[in-house]
């Protein structure tokens, strides 16, 4: 497989990193924006629009840039190297990928349409912390009742998507407008916002066919979310091995600078070679995702949120350790990376990998890939 970026590719990184350097270069631009409602850059959103960068994974038709997986990918690894607040992953990839797959042609072109401009912040609610939302006909449209938590920027969210039980028990998927349920939001661990969300009775339009089991389409839409979440983990895996690098040679002990010490150096090398292995995994599930195969893409998503989760953690904890304890300090990029690839990591599934990867483990003619060695 050829990694290589193109031409275009590259005038699209160069052009978002310019873009996020002029805002977040400075990290204390970054704790400042987070410390305010509604926790991300409302103008830095509205450029990221004209730019057309909101717009990239979805059609022409419904009014985006008709891009693929892994400009997608170039874009997430750019907000993941200054862990900018704004919700590209959660309300373009995420909720817009689940409108892009399920929604019909109206509603695609309403929903994506505004989303890709700027106009439209969305979110998935999925997640549930106890029984599940229940979905309701009432004549030409539904009523769900339930409470879903966390919603990844839930209050700022002008539309919700919402995943429910029907009354066959099949899985439904919803559009609710924002203000038409009780929104509770409050700060994650790594600076970011989330919401509960409560339903009670409240009025929702069926996304796509009613008829149609959501499951699958929810599936696929986790899927390339995922792969592009590694990819905002690697953004953030480069400066945190960058930082801690350029620590090693400027911090010095006992009259000499860190990297003196042969111990403190193979940490290092073992933290860029976990780094290339997850790069190369992820970019490698980025073209299985443009395949467009959504088993190979579900399978490829396991993967890669399997290695990439790994290595951000190792790389994440000896970054804190290289560095002592300033890194543990709320001032400190490094260990608000390290909170970030935590969050991440949980989104990635947390531990669902090896479930999935071990469901189709008897697909495989042999479990062990290395032959023999031949006399």
């Amino acid at each position: 497989m050829d990694f290589t970026y193109d031409d275009e590719q590259i005038a699209l990184r160069d052009a978002v990193r310019g873009l996020l350097a002029r805002k977040y270069s400075d990290f204390e631009q970054r704790r400042r924006q987070v410390a305010e409602d509604p926790g991300f850059d409302e103008s830095l959103w509205g450029e990221l629009a004209e730019m057309g960068v909101l717009g990239l994974p979805f059609s022409e038709d419904d009014g985006g840039m008709g891009a693929g997986p892994v400009e997608v990918a170039i874009v997430a690894t750019e907000l993941g190297r200054v862990i900018a607040p704004e919700p590209f992953l959660s309300s373009v990839v995420l909720a817009g990928g689940l409108v892009a797959l399920a929604g019909t042609p109206e509603q695609r072109t309403e929903v994506l349409g505004s989303l890709a401009s700027g106009e439209r912040v969305l979110a998935l609610a999925h997640l549930e912390p106890g029984d599940p939302v229940t979905a309701t006909p009432s004549g030409d449209s539904w009523t769900l009742s339930g409470v879903k938590e966390p919603v990844v920027h839930g209050a700022r969210a002008d539309q919700v998507v919402v995943s429910a039980t029907r009354p066959d028990g099949s899985l439904g998927l919803f559009l609710v407008e924002g203000d038409a349920a009780t929104r509770a939001g409050y700060s994650s661990y790594d600076g970011g916002r989330a919401a509960r969300i409560s339903f009670e009775d409240t009025t929702a339009v069926a996304l796509g066919d009613p008829e149609t089991d959501g499951a699958p389409l929810l599936e696929q839409a986790l899927a390339g979310a995922r792969i592009a979440a590694c990819h905002e983990m690697l953004g953030g895996m480069e400066v945190a091995l960058s930082a801690t690098t350029d620590y090693l040679k400027s911090r010095k002990q006992f009259g000499v600078t860190l990297n003196t010490f042969q111990a403190l150096n193979f940490r290092a090398a073992d933290m860029y070679v976990s780094l290339e292995l997850a790069r190369s995994t992820a970019l490698w599930a980025s073209m299985v995702h443009a395949t467009g195969d959504a088993a190979a893409t579900r399978e490829a998503a396991a993967r890669a949120g399997l290695h990439v989760g790994k290595a951000a953690r190792h790389i994440g904890q000896d970054a804190i350790q290289l560095h002592g304890g300033i890194a543990m300090t709320a001032e400190y990029l490094v260990g608000n990376i390290t909170a970030r690839l935590t969050v991440l990591e949980r989104f990635l599934g947390d531990g669902d990998h090896l479930s999935v990867l071990a469901a189709g483990i008897d697909d495989h003619a042999a479990l062990d890939p290395i032959p023999e060695p031949t006399a």
